[in-house]
């Protein structure tokens, strides 16, 4: 694989190639990638960004059980914030593909930041508190399709695939600080506090991208001299642009798996119960995916060469949900726990099949297809804990698991047949990206 020119400057001004030997440069890859100027920036926005929307999340949800005394009223609030992807996820998206992106993730932010501080302005009432909670979300749409867009002019091939393997393993961190430092802090200064103070660090993720990434144009797009590049008909022309190409279709259907073999995550509570826990038995069961796919895309982004682990997708996305059917036995805690890390660490080709979508992808409509699968991904998730939950009542959690797992092992068989005829073409479209650089 020919290695890409490298930013070896500070400010993202200048490049050299890697000294790497060329079939092994890979391994040097997440190295590589933290060297360069311009990732660190958005690294570090992403990083925020994560912090700062899960900690918005815990604090927000206290400040309307606060306020109704109401557990649906903060369920709802939670709730809300998994509506917008949904929703707006495929229009929004296509903004970074029509305006310069690090322009959109700039824009985003400052919106989010005036957005936040007026949840937390005290007596606002609880309609309105969730209303801009679902606008401050909305921006995160298009922030995030920038951001993936924008990485493939940073960094190309293999060194795309790190870069995205950081920011997702970043994002599992984020996750979790986000949410413990909310509850910190809200015991500590109260959630109208919290909530507006959290503008600060959409303020601070505006800023790092703005010195810390160069100004490039918005992409050129074919016909837009004849209103070929109209808003509009980019939305319209985004389910077209992903399920007209099988590779991106596959890879597509790939990552909506997720809906299937996340179930136990919407089940945490009862299957807590079940097996005699509470609580803290419930937030090990929602941490035990997360932990598996932080282990599982070290290992599988570290130590796997490319062309394996591209090939591997199809059968990883099988094993994802065999773990699943462990709950054929009524498994304890501890089973539950660790069959969930296993998930994860198998669903950590998530973390491949991304990277590989998005450098499919025509570069002018990168952040509209990478909007449209995040948003599929969303409504996956949510519509499949929908309903497991609804299933559970009358069938019971453990026959909802294990009827997951057997779905979601059909589905992601159909998915690899296809696949294996396909990937060495999607391994040599990586190369070439990368050897274009």
């Amino acid at each position: 694989m020919a290695n890409p020119r490298l930013d070896k400057t500070p400010d993202g001004e200048g490049h050299e190639p890697s000294s790497s030997p060329q079939q092994d440069a890979w391994r040097s890859s997440y190295r590589d990638v933290m060297a360069i100027g311009e990732f660190r920036a958005v690294w570090l926005a992403h990083a925020l960004s994560m912090i700062g929307g899960n900690l918005l999340n815990i604090a927000t949800s206290i400040l309307v059980f606060q306020l109704t005394d109401s557990p649906l009223a903060a369920g709802i609030t939670i709730a809300v914030t998994f509506l917008p992807p949904i929703i707006a996820g495929p229009l929004l998206s296509g903004l970074a593909d029509l305006f310069p992106r690090r322009q959109v993730m700039v824009v985003c932010d400052l919106l989010r930041a005036a957005l936040i501080v007026s949840i937390g302005i005290p007596g606002m009432p609880v309609w309105a508190i969730w209303t801009l909670l679902f606008c401050s979300v909305l921006p995160s749409l298009p922030f995030a399709a920038a951001r993936a867009a924008m990485l493939t002019e940073i960094v190309q091939g293999e060194r795309y695939v790190a870069s995205t393997a950081i920011i997702q393993l970043t994002a599992q961190i984020g996750m979790l600080l986000g949410l413990v430092a909310g509850g910190v802090i809200v015991a500590l200064v109260g959630p109208h506090i919290t909530v507006m103070s959290n503008g600060a660090v959409f303020v601070m993720t505006a800023l790092i991208v703005l010195f810390g990434v160069k100004a490039r144009p918005a992409p050129a797009r074919e016909g837009q001299g004849e209103g070929g590049g109209g808003f509009l008909k980019m939305a319209g022309g985004g389910a077209k642009l992903v399920f007209g190409d099988s590779k991106l279709r596959t890879l597509a259907l790939m990552a909506w798996l997720a809906g299937l073999y996340m179930v136990p995550y919407g089940l945490a509570n009862p299957l807590a119960a079940e097996a005699g826990g509470g609580e803290a038995a419930a937030g090990l069961i929602m941490a035990g995916t997360p932990i598996g796919a932080f282990v599982g895309g070290l290992i599988l982004t570290r130590l796997v060469p490319p062309p394996t682990r591209i090939r591997l997708l199809g059968p990883l996305a099988v094993m994802t949900s065999i773990p699943l059917l462990i709950w054929l036995f009524q498994p304890p805690l501890w089973l539950m726990v660790t069959a969930l890390a296993l998930c994860g660490a198998a669903g950590s080709y998530q973390f491949v099949a991304n990277a590989a979508f998005v450098l499919c992808v025509p570069k002018e409509g990168r952040a509209l297809a990478f909007g449209l699968v995040a948003a599929g991904l969303q409504a996956a998730q949510g519509l499949g804990i929908l309903a497991a939950g609804f299933f559970a009542e009358f069938f019971g959690t453990g026959a909802v698991v294990v009827s997951a797992g057997v779905l979601g092992i059909t589905c992601a068989v159909l998915l690899t047949l296809p696949w294996s005829r396909m990937s060495g073409e999607v391994t040599r479209k990586m190369q070439e990206s990368e050897a274009a650089a």
